[in-house]
């Protein structure tokens, strides 16, 4: 009772302990954010500031191929070492464990998760780059079929990302099959979303149909210049798919700009064998001079921004071996320090252990309002929770972590008109509930779970930049979530009233 929505509309004098004056505002039902990377930062922040402060009050993890659990062998090992900087320990393998971890901590926001099809094949296979073996492909479908069970969502792939970057479509068509049996989707970043754009579409639809499974296409974009306009046909292809009875849709950030490790820029063998083997064949000076000679390159099918939008436009967004040069671009680093791009990169690979975030602006603002427009498109941050102190405040990280949703309402509904108002709520809310399919959640009515925004239409905007990212968004006045308030005028209440989100249940 306490939890939910127990009257709409005229509340004929009813006794409440609270009452929230929303004159000239909206309510609407709390934001779900539909691809995260919270994965980490909820334990490391469970208070999960730059998201509450969005209006949002559920958090889809597990995305892009990567997620907290299952975790086993090299998996284990890489997931020790990320949590390490967050100064979390890893108490977990399973995701049943995971859950419980969670529930135990508390957290501001629900939390869903998909299962990482990378965290799969680093569990059972590390990072070989090869097809899985007969018994290998039976342990990743039942390290699956376990976690779905205990309450996932569905599979995640993150195609340009080793060791998921790794598999065959045979392969993902199998462990989609698994997700589909309990009524999961398969979410997807794609192979290419370049060159190849229209052919990694193409995949993830193939994947769908054999498999039986809605699919989600995360962060859609054309990146690269030459690549600009192509969502046209990107977006066709999904039409045609959707009319032929497939369930597709996508999600999407409001920025012209990404953000991924500067890793990318390397050809996938340097990556076999995880990152310590990667910095080791960057130090090796007969390999370092092949991979730079390949990434100078330009080579069909390989998706390296390096080439398509120049180091220019690569900025760095955390460095641990130098803060200083963090905001600043490839270009510049190389410029100051006298040294070609090509080796300043492998240079601060090397110092960092090959982890380095970075921004990369390469997309276009007609391409951002086209996608925008689509209706089956939802908004997704793709970046996870974070606050402007503590451990999660690290770098200049993207502004999408703190700026997704409001900007979404500021500037593309208020400003420019690109939406309506309830088009973009839909978007945020009662579409994305109906994909994840929660029941009782998305939608403002009697029994549903009092997850609840509150924001002023007149002032709603996001605040911060490239330079400034960490800064909450103006026009959020209430959040609730479940039936708690979590932020009160704006400001968060230090309420862990979130709950872990389990398929089905």
């Amino acid at each position: 009772m306490g939890d939910s929505i127990v009257c709409v509309g005229e509340l004929g004098g009813r006794d409440t302990r609270r009452a929230i004056d929303a004159t000239g505002m909206v309510a609407a039902p709390g934001f779900i954010d539909v691809h995260t990377h919270s994965d980490d930062t909820v334990l490391a922040n469970p208070k999960m500031e730059s998201k509450v402060r969005q209006g949002i009050t559920t958090e889809v993890c597990g995305n892009c191929g990567d997620s907290a659990a299952p975790v086993q062998g090299q998996a284990e090992i890489g997931a020790r070492k990320r949590l390490q900087h967050y100064g979390v320990e890893l108490s977990w393998r399973s995701l049943e464990e995971w859950f419980q971890r969670l529930g135990e901590q508390g957290v501001s926001a629900n939390v869903v998760t998909l299962i990482g099809h990378g965290t799969l094949r680093a569990s059972v296979m590390g990072h070989a780059m090869r097809p899985p073996t007969q018994e290998e492909m039976l342990a990743m479908m039942s390290l699956l079929a376990e976690s779905m069970e205990a309450g996932a969502f569905g599979l995640s792939t993150g195609l340009i990302y080793p060791p998921s970057s790794y598999a065959e479509l045979d392969e993902l068509v199998e462990l989609s099959k698994v997700a589909a049996s309990y009524g999961g989707l398969y979410a997807s970043h794609l192979r290419n979303e370049g060159d190849r754009l229209i052919e990694a579409v193409a995949e993830a639809v193939a994947i769908g149909e054999r498999a039986g499974i809605p699919v989600e296409l995360s962060h859609h974009k054309a990146a690269g210049k030459a690549n600009w306009g192509k969502v046209q046909q990107s977006l066709e292809l999904i039409e045609k798919a959707r009319y032929g009875g497939l369930d597709v849709s996508l999600d999407q950030y409001p920025y012209t700009a990404s953000s991924t490790g500067l890793s990318v820029v390397l050809p996938d063998w340097v990556h076999e064998g995880g990152d310590e083997a990667m910095v080791e064949r960057l130090k090796e000076p007969v390999l370092r001079a092949r991979i730079a000679s390949e990434v100078r390159s330009v080579r069909p099918g390989w998706e390296n921004p390096a080439n398509a939008s120049g180091w220019h436009n690569i900025i760095l967004a955390t460095c641990r071996s130098d803060p200083g040069l963090e905001g600043k671009s490839i270009s510049e680093i190389s410029q100051s320090l006298g040294r070609d791009p090509v080796e300043a990169a492998f240079d601060l690979l090397i110092a960092n252990e090959g982890n380095l975030a970075v921004i990369i602006f390469s997309m276009c603002e007609d391409d951002v309002q086209t996608v925008m427009r689509y209706p089956p498109t939802m908004v997704g941050s793709d970046a996870s929770a974070k606050a402007p102190y503590g451990p999660t405040s690290q770098g200049k990280p993207h502004p999408r972590a703190y700026g997704t949703f409001p900007r979404v309402l500021g500037r593309y509904v208020r400003e420019l008109g690109v939406l309506g108002w309830e088009e973009a709520v839909a978007k945020m809310t009662s579409k994305p509930a109906a994909k994840l399919g929660l029941s009782k959640r998305g939608v403002i009515a009697e029994g549903n779970h009092a997850d609840i925004v509150v924001f002023d239409p007149k002032t709603v905007s996001d605040q911060g930049t490239f330079t400034e990212p960490h800064r909450y968004p103006v026009g959020i006045a209430h959040v609730v979530v479940n039936g708690t308030v979590t932020q009160d005028d704006g400001e968060h209440t230090g309420a862990l009233s979130g709950r872990i989100l389990k398929r089905g249940r």
